[in-house]
């Protein structure tokens, strides 16, 4: 569902922003990247409060996060702890993190230093569902590595080319990092690339096929969007009312 259809998310948002210091914003991930020094606008500043609203307005038990998230569900846990012991009244429910092992975090394929983000100027340093097969198989091909050659091994911080296409390997296969470093140690990296591709195409080529599917069925996925939002309605205008009881607002 649309999150602007339900506007008990910014409701719950402003009340936690009146409940939150500015020390712990100071420490998201998304400040240090942007830069504090930097005067962001308050809509980045208390992103992550509208996050825990997102989260906390609909008693989610358990959230899937990749590695860069994990601070935004950690203070959306405190978010709760610290409503429920102001007003008293168990409220929010406290969320657990999922957090895939393997593919925490999918790195940049030119910059992997740096997380890998729709958002890049960099087409080709980004993987997009849509993408073609022979798309996806020329990122693989041009992705960052290292000149170590034919030698593998996994250290994100000496190799972290190489090791994030060890982990993409591993994500999309099934093997175990330490499995698929033993497999290709003493193999070409173009071998290693060109049968990623393949991986990618294999696993991504239908998820495709939907998504242009349902592009075209613009119909059916309106019909889904009202749906959701109607039974998303349900849910926040109870746990909205419920708050404002707890803190006293008419």
């Amino acid at each position: 569902f649309p999150q602007s259809k339900v506007l008990e998310h910014t409701n719950l948002a402003w009340i936690f922003m009146c409940n939150t210091t500015l020390g712990p914003m100071k420490n998201m991930p998304h400040l240090k990247e942007k830069g504090f020094s930097k005067n962001p606008g308050m809509g980045i500043v208390s992103y992550p409060l509208l996050q825990a609203a997102d989260i906390l307005l609909y008693d989610s038990t358990h959230v899937p996060v990749g590695e860069d998230q994990v601070p935004h569900l950690h203070l959306a846990r405190s978010v709760a702890l610290s409503f429920n012991h102001q007003y008293q009244k168990k409220v929010f429910t406290e969320p657990e993190t999922i957090l895939e092992k393997t593919a925490c975090r999918v790195r940049d394929l030119k910059h992997p230093l740096k997380k890998m983000s729709k958002s890049t100027k960099r087409d080709n340093a980004c993987l997009y569902l849509d993408d073609t097969d022979d798309e996806m198989i020329e990122k693989i091909k041009g992705a960052t590595t290292d000149s170590l050659g034919l030698r593998m091994s996994f250290d994100p911080v000496e190799r972290p080319g190489i090791s994030s296409l060890i982990t993409l390997h591993s994500a999309f296969s099934g093997l175990s990092i330490d499995d698929v470093v033993a497999k290709y140690d003493g193999v070409y990296t173009t071998t290693f690339k060109a049968d990623i591709g393949e991986l990618l195409v294999e696993h991504l080529g239908p998820v495709r096929t939907k998504l242009l599917q349902l592009r075209e069925d613009r119909e059916y996925v309106d019909n889904i969007l009202e749906e959701g939002t109607k039974q998303a309605q349900q849910i926040a205008v109870a746990k909205w009312k419920t708050v404002r009881e707890v803190i006293g607002l008419l």
